[in-house]
């Protein structure tokens, strides 16, 4: 360790026994233990995870910016049976890095363009409004409606499968694979979910192959089948790259969307001066609202990188081949960069968050996840004045992707 290091020994030991990533408390409401984390002023080691976690909002940025530091994906053994969990992370963006992630950025971004995103706003407008339908019937049946499972999961799912092609009758296979994958991303997934991404893996792959192939043979005009021709140099997307991409677009595409949303509204829900703001001016906060639902409480608080050489982040050596976190969601509450960080104001400008991410990971479904939610926010709140929480929200368990099973919400 450098003298630095040293020098933050002690503190950061307490520290790192004070952040357990798997107590209930500590997911409950991480920030009093990151704010302390904030305070060091600098990242600190951490036993559990064994890599460095870089808190403050200079050294987190620096983390996603840095090119000594690597997305580099471990393969998950025995590989007989982690396949095809395997190939979707190591031919992802996502988990790659230049010149394969340049590659594959490039061919991708021929296909999933601004234009391509632009042009499915009618549809987002469409599906929100058919959300929006049936909620209103549940709210007259049962006088609440869930704000997670009745309007911000169906949403982006359905906008993302309309997007790849996928038939609406198979949608409701989706986010079940997605999110039995992406429990795979928390610090200490269990058997059980060890098992069930390994099963979800498989079955998304099959399924996303078998649509892969027929339209190689038989072209539409949906994501899936602008993926099989874009091509750069000569190059194409091979199988593996085009199932992973698919299924990245998916897990990646629509948590972002779903726990931005949730968590945002939950926030403004629990803070009445800023919900009635958004009541009264919808359709001009919408913007501005939906960045500081993703800085206020970020729908991912994790991104790891490893270092490919010996490099130094906010005064610490990060050897050759050691880990260092991201943390997101801490980041963005940084008392440096954010005035009153801990306080929602939903028409905070500049609001310079990392909640996508930075550098060349940053996240490539952004603009999607900003179009529907700032389309289907102003919707929400003009189609139901007074909305309020019915009962307590119902946290997920994990902190890695943050966000609520169940938000029961009723018109006041």
């Amino acid at each position: 360790m450098t003298s630095r290091q040293n020098d933050f020994q002690s503190k950061t030991s307490n520290s790192s026994q004070m952040i357990d990533f798997n107590d209930k408390h500590f997911i409950d409401d991480p920030y009093p233990a990151l704010k302390k984390l904030r305070e060091l002023g600098a990242p600190i080691w951490h036993e559990q995870t064994n890599m460095f976690l870089a808190a403050g909002y200079k050294d987190a940025n620096a983390v996603l910016r840095n090119r000594s530091l690597g997305r580099i994906f471990d393969p998950k053994t025995p590989e007989t049976e982690w396949e095809a969990f395997n190939f979707l992370h190591a031919d992802s963006i996502l988990d790659s890095e230049p010149p394969k992630h340049t590659r594959l950025r490039s061919l991708v971004m021929k296909a999933f363009n601004p234009k391509k995103i632009a042009d499915l706003q009618p549809e987002i407008e469409s599906i929100t409004a058919d959300l929006l339908e049936t909620a209103s019937q549940r709210l007259a049946e049962s006088g609440h409606f869930d704000l997670i499972s009745d309007f911000a999961e169906p949403l982006p799912v359905r906008v993302i499968a309309h997007l790849l092609g996928f038939p609406p009758e198979d949608e409701h296979l989706l986010r079940p694979w997605s999110q039995a994958i992406v429990k795979m991303y928390e610090v200490s997934p269990s058997i059980a979910d060890q098992e069930a991404a390994k099963r979800a893996s498989d079955e998304f792959a099959a399924y996303v192959h078998k649509l892969m192939l027929e339209r190689q043979a038989k072209p539409g005009d949906d994501l899936i089948s602008d993926l099989a021709q874009v091509q750069e140099a000569g190059e194409k997307l091979n199988a593996h790259e085009l199932i992973a991409t698919c299924v990245l677009l998916l897990n990646a595409g629509h948590e972002a969307s779903v726990n931005g949303f949730g968590n945002g509204m939950v926030a403004a829900l629990q803070t009445p001066a800023e919900m009635a703001k958004l009541n009264a001016n919808p359709d001009s906060l919408a913007m501005t609202a939906v960045d500081e639902f993703l800085r206020f409480d970020a729908p991912l608080h994790l991104f790891e990188r490893t270092a490919t050489e010996d490099t130094e982040i906010g005064g610490v050596k990060i050897a050759e081949g050691q880990r260092i976190a991201s943390l997101l969601g801490s980041a963005n509450r940084d008392a440096a960069i954010f005035e009153n960080p801990d306080e929602l104001d939903l028409a905070r400008h500049p609001n310079p968050h990392i909640g996508f991410g930075a550098g060349i990971h940053f996240c490539i479904g952004a603009p999607l996840a900003r179009l529907e939610m700032s389309v289907s926010l102003p919707a929400l709140v003009k189609r139901f004045r007074n909305l309020e929480l019915a009962e307590t929200p119902l946290r997920r368990d994990s902190f890695v992707l943050r966000g609520y099973d169940k938000v029961m919400v009723k018109v006041g």
